[in-house]
């Protein structure tokens, strides 16, 4: 795989102007989206010495799913926009290198298709302002084999983006745009709630018997609210930068995310990870594993199905070269101590 600013720009030349901004572009100044990648590099690393790593295992276990890598795919939407075949590659490219893809609920293509060309899954939602669309997504969702729903909870409305140019919804068909939302009387209603609440997790559990993880938690007592209201897991996002601007890089509220945990529930963290050196990091934070976004986009845009394939197998193998270079033969290997204290 190409390095991930040589991947990005190769996107860029095959994208739309438009469609890159739409995907690339944070909210605001853009400075949470910055700050996500400068986050990771502030974090040093304590490599072992003379430890055996001739045989390195990166494998690892999520929510009773195994994994060939701690790297999952983050949900993002519209997939269509990269490539004619949508969520259908990325679900193949998924599948093909171990890891689990987040379908989200603004997909370019039906849940029940996806599902069909997917390995293990888990389904993203949004709870709309028509609660009755968001029950509807999350029955199909769950006929159609989701091991888990990801409550994406920091969105009651969509952040304001600096370089959009439009709407990007406009370039997409409407089969592609309301592929899930069948039967919808007015597009209003299929717009966030602003009145989601963490009563929402419980509803969730109910209408599914699924585990609800719970994704945008960057505090303590929001974590510690989850988990009292059932939530199987946190995923400390800030949205990739596309929601607050100016809300902390993921890599330093992840700690205080961890800690609130209690090693309860798996805590997994998305935002700026672009290296196996920035999955050990996360992995010494108490992270159980990353999510990719933007990288699993260029990849599908350079390449179909084997460009997301290409994006997940090099992380996996890059995590590996830095575990052995760290003298850490294992996933469980890592702890805190291989991070140097934080300079002031």
């Amino acid at each position: 795989m190409l390095p991930y600013d040589a991947l990005e720009a190769l996107a860029r030349e095959r994208l739309p102007q438009a469609v890159y901004d739409y995907f690339a572009g944070g909210s605001g100044e853009e400075s949470t989206l910055a700050d996500n990648s400068a986050a990771w590099a502030r974090l040093r690393l304590r490599p072992r010495v003379l430890r055996d790593v001739s045989s390195v295992d990166t494998s690892t276990e999520l929510l009773g799913t195994p994994l060939r890598a701690p790297v999952l795919v983050a949900p993002t939407a519209f997939h269509s926009l990269a490539h004619p075949e949508a969520e259908l590659a990325t679900a193949r490219g998924t599948r093909e290198a171990g890891s689990l893809l987040v379908l989200s609920s603004r997909a370019s293509r039906r849940i029940e298709t996806v599902a069909s060309h997917a390995g293990p899954w888990w389904f993203q939602v949004y709870v709309f302002r028509d609660r009755g669309l968001t029950r509807s997504l999350v029955q199909r969702a769950t006929a159609a084999g989701a091991r888990a729903l990801v409550l994406t909870a920091d969105t009651p409305y969509v952040g304001r983006k600096r370089r959009n140019r439009g709407d990007c919804s406009l370039l997409l068909p409407d089969e592609d745009l309301l592929a899930n939302l069948e039967g919808l009387t007015h597009r209003s209603l299929a717009e966030q709630a602003p009145d989601v609440t963490f009563a929402d997790i419980d509803r969730l559990r109910q209408d599914s018997g699924l585990p609800v993880l719970v994704k945008g938690v960057l505090r303590a007592d929001d974590a510690r609210e989850c988990l009292h209201h059932g939530a199987a897991g946190l995923i400390v996002s800030n949205h990739g930068g596309r929601q607050l601007d100016g809300a902390l890089a993921t890599a330093d509220a992840l700690p205080e995310v961890v800690e609130a945990s209690e090693g309860r529930v798996p805590v997994l963290v998305d935002g700026g990870v672009r290296s196996g050196r920035d999955v050990l990091r996360a992995l010494a934070l108490g992270a159980r594993a990353v999510l990719l976004g933007r990288p699993i986009l260029w990849g599908l845009a350079t390449d179909g199905a084997d460009g997301v394939r290409q994006v997940l197998n090099f992380l996996r193998e890059d995590t590996s070269h830095a575990l052995a270079l760290a003298g850490l033969p294992r996933l469980s290997d890592v702890g805190p101590d291989l991070l140097a204290p934080r300079r002031p």
